[in-house]
């Protein structure tokens, strides 16, 4: 069995791509990572970003839908927000 090429993507972009961001329940978390995300996708349109408390309401689940032109672009979009201090986890 040959290995697959590591470069090639099961993506083929650009596409629609789903992000999820959970963080602690906080003010300016959401605004942070529209700020983080339409630094990498511009087109992003805040309205369609959906919020989603958990069930005792201490964290928040954010999903952003992109625009994804590369893998590149999603790369760097996903490691800024993992480097955010108010960001818990990144799917």
């Amino acid at each position: 069995m040959a290995n697959p090429d590591p470069v090639q993507s099961l993506i083929a972009y650009p596409c629609d791509f789903p992000i999820k961001i959970m963080g602690k329940t906080q003010a300016g978390f959401a605004q942070a990572v529209i700020e983080i995300v339409r630094r990498h996708a511009p087109d992003f349109d805040p309205s369609t970003l959906e919020m989603r408390p958990s069930r005792e309401g201490r964290y928040l689940s954010l999903t952003c839908t992109v625009r994804a032109e590369s893998r590149e672009q999603l790369d760097e979009l996903y490691r800024e927000l993992c480097d955010h201090s108010m960001v818990t986890m990144v799917l």
